[in-house]
């Protein structure tokens, strides 16, 4: 059996693939089963990915809504669209997490022209220029042009001395960061001129799904029990995290939920946060 891709292409498909996202997500292995018998008979050749994930993350939503919301991680940062600029603060949330001052979208001059910065981070002698690159197919992957011309404009940054958080500093370094997939030449092209690339797979020990399961930064789309205007409510609202709403649930009041909903979808968060996730 195959299955399309979101580009069009065929690939075989792979059960011990579905199997291995499923156990990403905290699943047991009873569960992970229940579910891959549960759509075993819905699968068809030629079916889309998408069909596929909705039918595993339904499935999973009826035996536990955190495992869902954990596997639904890339489809959420999707979500932090459609331009990308929650996801640049859901960035600068990763940052700040690693004990970096962050701000997003900033304008500087460089040596021949200005630049416009996602996110600028600072922790004693680094201030980093971080830039975003967001996709919406989930099958996107970033091509060699993107590290090239991030690169060049490193060079006319870096070590000019800008002011942010109340001191005055050189640019030491830079990150590419995006919550696609880089091809092959990416990698390559980083490896060699020692460029921090960060993508949704990418490096493999310290990617974006790595360090969101292990610190638990997952962004407040996640949640199963929310709706789609409550997430762009929320996110609006500088509701950035799942452990924005847990630190202030007050966070709530913006959304049209009563006391039963408010119930399930905190339920939801601390389960996300708390629940160990088995590898």
């Amino acid at each position: 059996m195959q299955v399309k891709k979101y580009s069009g292409e065929l690939v075989p498909f792979d059960p011990n693939s579905l199997r291995h996202s499923l156990f990403r997500s905290g699943a047991t292995e009873s569960q992970v089963e229940h579910v891959y018998k549960e759509i075993q008979s819905k699968l068809y050749d030629g079916i889309s990915t998408g069909e596929l994930y909705e039918m595993a993350f339904d499935s999973l939503k009826q035996q536990k809504g955190a495992h869902a919301a954990r596997y639904a991680l890339k489809k959420a940062l999707q979500e932090l669209g459609p331009e990308g600029f929650y996801f640049e603060r859901w960035i600068g949330k990763l940052f700040a997490d690693d004990g970096y001052q962050t701000t997003t979208s900033q304008t500087i001059q460089g040596r021949a022209i200005t630049h416009e910065i996602d996110v600028i981070a600072s922790k004693g002698n680094e201030l980093l220029a971080i830039e975003c690159k967001f996709r919406n197919d989930v099958d996107a992957k970033i091509s060699v042009t993107t590290p090239m011309y991030f690169l060049s404009r490193l060079h006319d940054i870096k070590g000019m001395r800008y002011t942010f958080f109340g001191k005055s500093q050189e640019i030491t370094d830079g990150w590419l960061v995006t919550n696609a997939h880089l091809t092959l030449d990416s990698k390559t092209f980083g490896s060699y001129y020692k460029l921090n690339l960060l993508a949704w797979d990418y490096p493999p020990e310290k990617s974006i799904k790595e360090r969101v399961d292990h610190k638990g930064l997952y962004p407040i789309t996640c949640l199963t029990t929310l709706a789609k205007l409550d997430k762009a409510t929320l996110l609006k609202n500088e509701c950035i995290l799942v452990q924005d709403l847990i630190h202030i649930p007050k966070f709530l009041d913006h959304l049209q939920a009563d006391n039963e909903k408010r119930k399930r979808i905190m339920q939801e968060a601390s389960e996300l946060l708390h629940t160990a996730i088995e590898r």
